[in-house]
């Protein structure tokens, strides 16, 4: 083969292409009609101004260079996110709050890992900047899932966690970073060495309905709030998803405040989108809430989903103009001869037209 591309790259050729855009479509779409805009962010920017909303990680996962025309360092973002806050905190800070953002793009990472080898990601998402509320966490949840069901996603799971319940339980724990560690990993014994009584947030994680109920069981008012808010937030997708609660889960949710889920798809290996609330920082220092979530492309579309059917219905060499554009008009996608000894398979066509009308192959 000539022109390999790099490691983690990839090219996305027909129909896959052709799915990949229709994906982003339909979630879009979705997004649109609950009052969610599109904003398009740069593909690079200043690194220290990235740097600054990036929170997690900085810019350890961003690709830099120095830019010829200003002299300055400008990063590759590795995730869109913090580009939409951006765009929130500055051009739209005289938009009336909560602003309801959606956006699609490509984001690259400087490395990969042995599980993920793509650098390369696309990545298509809401944000509602002004408000983390239970209404608004609802909503930002409900879209998620529409939107998924109207790429054609099927057996939807999500698994939510509170990325803030170590801070709230044990702010005052001497280890606290060592906790937080050894609860992210289920080390039931680094735990017990740290503090036995938190072992029971452990044991809380598993089907939503019973993890809810062993948190509770230990809650002595400082979760009540943040339960009761789960526990709406649940029952308003009620039926949609499948639901599971890893309250101590914080790994890709270090930025996150009170609220954070990820959402898988059956079939699907990995999660397929992830969400929650923070909170975006404007020029000096001010910080802002919100709720946003970011859907993967690339493992849904490589599991097969949003591909649907390919449809091409061919045109022999001669065909009016007129005949086409009639049956492009019915929703047709047409593929016309351009020789006369054309064959719908070499065009890859799936239907052809006949003295009858379109025909299957």
């Amino acid at each position: 083969m000539t022109g390999l591309l790099p490691e983690g790259f990839h090219d996305r050729l027909p129909p896959a292409a052709d799915a990949a855009a229709g994906l982003e479509a339909r979630i879009l779409g979705v997004a649109r009609l609950y009052g969610y805009e599109q904003v398009d962010p740069p593909l690079a920017e200043f690194a220290d101004e990235l740097a600054s909303r990036l929170k997690a990680g900085g810019l350890r996962d961003a690709v830099r260079f120095v830019d010829p025309v200003s002299q300055r360092t400008l990063a590759i973002r590795p995730d869109l996110t913090a580009q939409v806050g951006r765009i929130a905190a500055t051009r739209m800070a005289h938009h009336p709050r909560p602003v309801r953002l959606s956006y699609a793009g490509q984001g690259l990472k400087l490395s990969a890992s042995a599980l993920n080898p793509q650098r390369s990601k696309r990545q298509i998402g809401c944000e509602l900047i002004g408000l983390d509320t239970v209404a608004a966490a609802s909503e930002i949840v409900q879209v998620a899932i529409e939107a998924l069901q109207a790429a054609g996603v099927t057996g939807l799971s999500l698994d939510f966690t509170l990325p803030d319940l170590v801070d709230t339980l044990a702010a005052d724990a001497p280890q606290l970073e060592a906790l937080r560690e050894r609860l992210d990993a289920k080390d039931a014994g680094g735990v017990a060495a740290i503090d036995p009584a938190y072992l029971p947030l452990i044991e809380a994680a598993g089907p939503f309905d019973a993890a809810m109920a062993r948190l509770r069981a230990i809650d002595t008012g400082q979760l009540t709030s943040r339960l009761d808010g789960l526990a709406q937030i649940a029952a308003a997708i009620d039926g949609q998803a499948t639901l599971t609660l890893d309250p101590t889960e914080r790994h890709g949710f270090e930025y996150q405040s009170w609220l954070g889920f990820s959402i898988f798809a059956r079939g699907v290996r990995g999660e397929i989108g992830r969400g929650g609330s923070y909170t975006v920082v404007h020029d000096g220092g001010r910080e802002e809430p919100a709720v946003g979530f970011s859907l993967f492309a690339d493992p849904i579309l490589d599991s097969g989903f949003g591909t649907g059917e390919r449809r091409r219905l061919f045109l022999p060499f001669g065909t009016p103009k007129a005949t086409g554009a009639a049956l492009r008009h019915e929703g047709w996608v047409t593929v016309a001869a351009l020789e006369t000894d054309d064959t719908p398979e070499a065009q890859l066509c799936s239907h052809a037209l006949t003295a009858e009308g379109p025909a299957p192959l």
